[in-house]
């Protein structure tokens, strides 16, 4: 068994690897972190238009203090499935899950795959819920399987888990350092957990914790999804080739620019001028001997700048993409119904398959989770979706789908 999970796990990193570098490149153009070279970076368009899209999808889906999901049940249900959603809605708006959504949310615009992972807060909380926003450098998939890699000190480690016997390779190292870091994996293969510590050897030595799932903590949900693939294609992904060329440009301007400023010369080196003491600063004196021709600027070909051109196309582009130019239309004055069906049948061309996806990768598997930690802590009545109850999902999003054939059908 534990063979085959390892097999699995390797699988899985395999699978992963092509997709580091290109996530580390769009995190870098429009998330960058502290350890970016930030002075490498010219251009802010795709980091503003990443964060408006994050914020404009987080208002569409997910608006915070607001009813966004409801459960509809059979008659002599509905009362129970009242009461769930009332008491579903009242823990994730006391937990941190508003905060932390909008963390994914920028992960599925920049990565195309986010993954957010729900936990049970110890009794006695404000909420039922714990989220936790994963890098998906610490996250590998496979078709129902999750692999969760994190970081943690041995001193950790052995406090966590008492019954871990050290490695004899690692006995030693760890007695000088107590806080010499482990890898600790998490895998979750169906419903079942094992979690192993990952320092060499077969797993079975290094297991540190079993259990099983009822309903799985990992919502991993994604953008887009090409055929063959299980990680996402993000809106930044597709306009990488743009940012990239886009800052590229940048800097060729601002390297042009000082050269405009300071300009390039030629001087006779006759002795007299000392081109080490030379400044070109605006209104510098520079002095020169008596019919001498002193500096002469170096004249270059014809000034054909197209540079801001190509910048505008790029940025238009980098905009589109990421729908910068089609979001947020709906703030403008006053607008007849037919404006405002065709702006929302607009909408729901462009966010409509996004829009499906996330129902299906993030909002019904959170509501199944969320229900079961309920009614496992006895707060509702055990209540399962397409069962006993149906989820109703009413978010601006869906409203503006109903609206759409509302007035299509008074049109």
């Amino acid at each position: 068994m534990y063979q085959n999970l390892q097999n699995l796990y390797k699988r899985a990193l395999d699978m992963r690897a092509p997709w580091i570098a290109r996530w580390d490149a769009a995190r870098r153009y429009a998330m960058p972190t502290a350890d970016d070279d930030a002075a490498t970076l010219y251009d802010a368009t795709a980091m503003d238009a990443s964060d408006n899209l994050a914020a404009s999808i987080y208002t569409l889906m997910t608006p915070p203090e607001s009813m966004w999901l409801q459960l509809v049940g059979e008659s002599e249900l509905s009362q129970n499935a009242d009461y769930a959603t009332s008491v579903l809605r009242a823990h994730l708006n006391d937990s941190n899950f508003y905060t932390t959504i909008h963390q994914c949310y920028m992960d599925m615009v920049i990565l195309g795959t986010a993954c957010l992972f729900m936990a049970e807060s110890p009794i006695g909380a404000s909420s039922a819920f714990n989220f936790t926003a994963i890098p998906m450098t610490d996250i590998a998939i496979l078709p129902n399987a999750v692999f969760h890699t994190t970081s943690m000190s041995a001193r950790e480690v052995m406090e966590k888990y008492p019954t871990w016997t050290p490695p004899a390779n690692l006995r030693d190292a760890i007695k000088r350092d107590p806080q010499t870091p482990l890898k600790l994996v998490q895998s979750l293969v169906d419903t079942d957990f094992v979690a192993w510590l990952d320092v060499g050897g077969d797993i079975e030595n290094n297991i540190v914790s079993t259990g099983t799932f009822e309903t799985n903590p990992y919502i991993i949900f994604r953008w887009a999804v090409s055929s063959g693939e299980l990680y996402g294609r993000g809106p930044v992904l597709r306009a990488l080739p743009d940012i990239k060329t886009a800052n590229k440009v940048v800097e060729l301007v601002l390297k042009n620019a000082t050269i405009a400023v300071s300009g390039i010369w030629m001087a006779d080196d006759d002795g007299v001028i000392n081109l080490q003491n030379i400044n070109l600063t605006p209104g510098a004196i520079i002095p020169k001997a008596v019919g001498s021709s002193g500096l002469t600027p170096l004249t270059s070909g014809a000034n054909f700048d197209v540079s801001q051109l190509v910048l505008r196309d790029l940025r238009e582009r980098i905009r589109h993409t990421l729908l910068a130019d089609r979001l947020g239309l709906l703030s403008e004055k006053e607008m007849t119904a037919t404006e405002i069906m065709a702006r929302n049948a607009d909408m729901m061309r462009i966010l409509g398959a996004t829009y499906g996806r996330l129902i299906h990768e993030l909002v019904r598997p959170l509501c199944d989770r969320g229900l079961q930690i309920l009614s496992r802590r006895g707060l509702i009545e055990p209540i399962r979706l397409n069962g006993d109850a149906e989820l109703k999902y009413i978010a601006p999003i869906a409203q503006m789908s109903a609206l759409e054939t509302v007035l299509g059908g008074e049109l």
